[in-house]
């Protein structure tokens, strides 16, 4: 077994995404020494907005990140779906008394609020730092030809995991022939009426959607999904005159699509297990999901956040402690992933059909506690915060 000759239990963390820089805190918190591994020459970020719902927020808190994360977050009033006559066919209720919190902000905002608490931590970050795979003993394999020991090593490493794939752990990688491009564009007052102005809305005209996000005051978060076969609809810049023929009354912001973006297709990712020996797999690479529930960050802090927990506070070897973790934590994150995956369905489904069946589900409680059950979660290591 891999030594570290270290009485401060130590940890590799490969990628300085969500997932390994909130695990990264988790751990400093609990007294341990991180170093996290970047493949990329610097911190930057893709640019895009994200989704946090009261879980992933909970987590925030915990990190002492939540402060730094928020500022100038936008907090919708409702989460709307609408057809392709831009008509309400389902409603979200959100952010008041009683239903679950959601915010919106720049995801490059969060990163460097993670990134800002790790440093206040110690936590040591090393870019250009490529790697290639792990060994199970508790080793994390550079592409330099070096081996850096730890007690635990984290494959943080997104979609593409190589700490995974050195380890044999992929179970299945699934796609699910839709996907989409994202945009961040300004927000502009006349984009659309003032009472809808604020408001998350998801708008659906054939297999195409477009889904509008006020990220900040200044920031819409645009994402254009289609089928993975529609390739006119994949063009980078984006056809302005394609999605203005579907959503006519989103063309002052169809106008503003620039050459930025990227197009990015939704896949499922399931693991035979979520660790081997002294490495654990967590975020992407782990339990990859489509955006539908925009819960891809809010299961990573989770999960990073209990890693932490069930590593520094569990009983027995490191082994035993990681299989705890995946046995109380993986339910929820599975059942998130199915949940998402049914709200995909939806994709290819005829117009009519599918704003009927949006609009039971808008009326039917059981549904919607199935679909919001991850972002009312307590997530472990944050009993002692406050309701948000």
């Amino acid at each position: 077994m891999t030594e570290t000759h270290s009485q401060t239990p130590h940890a590799e963390i490969a990628g300085a995404g969500i997932g390994g820089l909130a695990s990264a805190i988790a751990l400093a918190q609990r007294g341990w020494s991180v170093t996290v591994h970047e493949r990329a020459p610097d911190l930057r970020t893709f640019g895009a907005g994200i989704y946090i719902w009261s879980n992933g927020l909970r987590v925030l808190k915990a990190l002492g990140a939540y402060e730094q994360a928020t500022a100038g977050a936008h907090i919708g009033p409702v989460m709307e779906m609408r057809d392709n006559h831009n008509r309400i066919t389902e409603i979200i209720p959100i952010n008041g008394p009683g239903q679950a919190r959601l915010i919106t902000i720049l995801r490059e905002t969060l990163l460097t609020a993670l990134v800002a608490r790790c440093r206040e931590l110690g936590v040591d970050i090393r870019t250009g730092s490529e790697v290639i795979g792990a060994r199970a003993e508790g080793a994390l394999l550079l592409a330099d030809g070096s081996e850096r020991p730890a007690d635990l090593v984290v494959g943080a490493d997104g979609i593409n995991s190589r700490v995974r794939d050195s380890l044999g752990l992929l179970e299945y990688r699934r796609k699910l022939g839709y996907g989409a491009i994202r945009l961040m564009v300004p927000r502009a007052t006349d984009d659309l009426p003032a009472a809808d102005r604020d408001k998350y809305i998801e708008h659906f005209t054939g297999s195409r959607r477009i889904l509008y996000t006020p990220a900040s005051a200044h920031d819409l978060y645009i994402a254009l999904c289609c089928a993975a076969e529609d390739l006119p609809a994949q063009q980078l810049p984006p056809d302005a005159g394609l999605w203005q023929a579907d959503f006519p009354w989103l063309g002052s912001i169809i106008e503003r699509f620039h050459a930025g973006g990227r197009w990015d297709a939704f896949e499922v990712i399931r693991l035979k297990a979520w660790s081997a020996g002294r490495v654990a797999i967590l975020g992407d690479g782990a339990h990859a999901m489509p955006p539908y529930l925009g819960q891809g960050g809010g299961t990573a802090l989770m999960n990073a956040l209990s890693l932490a927990e069930a590593v520094a506070a569990g009983a027995g070897p490191i082994e035993a402690r990681l299989a705890a973790w995946e046995a109380t934590e993986r339910p929820l994150t599975e059942h998130t992933q199915e949940q998402s995956e049914r709200q995909g369905d939806m994709n290819f489904w005829p117009d009519a059909l599918r704003a009927e069946v949006m609009a039971l589900t808008s009326k039917s409680p059981e549904l919607a506690a199935l679909r919001l059950r991850t972002a009312r979660h307590i997530p472990a290591g944050t009993a002692h915060v406050a309701d948000l």
